[in-house]
């Protein structure tokens, strides 16, 4: 699933070349995907102009004049492609909006679970999912005591914690798996038996590890692609995620792979020591 340098660097790239677009027409293939009747969702952009993409954790907001808002979520295999009509259409086309220059911006989503809805803007906080969001993993937004105040209220596992996007957001499977392993932190850890100097660690990497990834175009572990059809290189630069078996970078203590809430979990087991709580 794309994480928030995957959509960051989506967002860059749609705001690139669809900002300033008028659409002309939407042809909408699979009705799942709008959360809105597709008359409504068709009818109301038709004739609006994109004046901006913002983005909110992994969501996309997609801005239009008239005040109004898509929300996209892009979920699994969900990606963006800008062509002109002539370009064929493939099977996982699903959405596709024509504008008057010619072009086309299309949704392609070969599981199909993605998403959008549209809005007025300014109610993004009503809808669900983007209403429970933390905080946005920037310096300016991220707060070092406010961190470790959430996760002393806390004696779940540090990993589904971060997981759950409730207190800072934009984090999924990879980047927990390598900020945990860059902060020497094992995933199974209880939030609330981090000291202050190991979260004030976690959150100095987990704003440092996104920033990184995102300047280097986000993680293609399957398929991802961003809106101009390139796959990001970060790939190249993951410590533990993927690497079960390998040495660690650390160490030379080989990678092992466990299920942490349900999702597969890379860790050092010599780097990250499990602490439990005292019964």
């Amino acid at each position: 699933m794309p994480e928030l340098p995957e959509v960051e660097n989506v967002r860059r790239g749609l705001e690139q070349l669809v900002v300033g677009k008028t659409v002309q027409a939407i042809e909408i293939r699979w009705s799942k995907i709008i959360s809105n009747p597709d008359d409504v969702f068709v009818e109301g952009l038709v004739g609006r102009q994109i004046i901006g993409v913002d983005r909110r954790g992994k969501y996309l907001l997609i801005r239009f004049d008239q005040n109004l808002t898509v929300v996209s979520h892009l979920r699994m295999e969900g990606k963006y492609e800008v062509d002109d009509q002539s370009v064929p259409m493939t099977k996982h086309t699903h959405v596709i909006w024509t504008f008057t220059d010619g072009q086309q911006l299309r949704y392609l989503d070969s599981r199909k679970f993605g998403r959008m809805l549209l809005i007025e803007t300014g109610q993004e906080n009503t809808v669900s999912g983007l209403k429970d969001l933390g905080v946005e993993p920037t310096p300016t937004t991220f707060k070092k005591t406010a961190f470790y105040r959430a996760l002393q209220k806390h004696k779940k596992a540090i990993k589904p914690l971060l997981l759950d996007q409730k207190i800072v957001t934009g984090l999924g499977n990879i980047y927990v798996d390598e900020t945990l392993w860059l902060s020497q932190i094992h995933p199974e850890t209880p939030a609330n038996l981090l000291t202050k100097a190991e979260t004030d660690r976690l959150h100095d990497k987990i704003i440092t590890e996104l920033e990184l990834a995102t300047n280097n175009g986000g993680t293609t572990v399957n398929t991802f692609l961003n809106a101009a059809g390139h796959a990001g290189a970060f790939q190249d630069m993951l410590h533990v995620y993927g690497k079960k078996g390998q040495p660690c970078d650390r160490c030379q203590t080989p990678i092992e792979k466990i299920k942490v809430a349900q999702r597969g979990t890379h860790f050092c087991p010599r780097c990250q020591i499990k602490r439990e709580a005292v019964q």
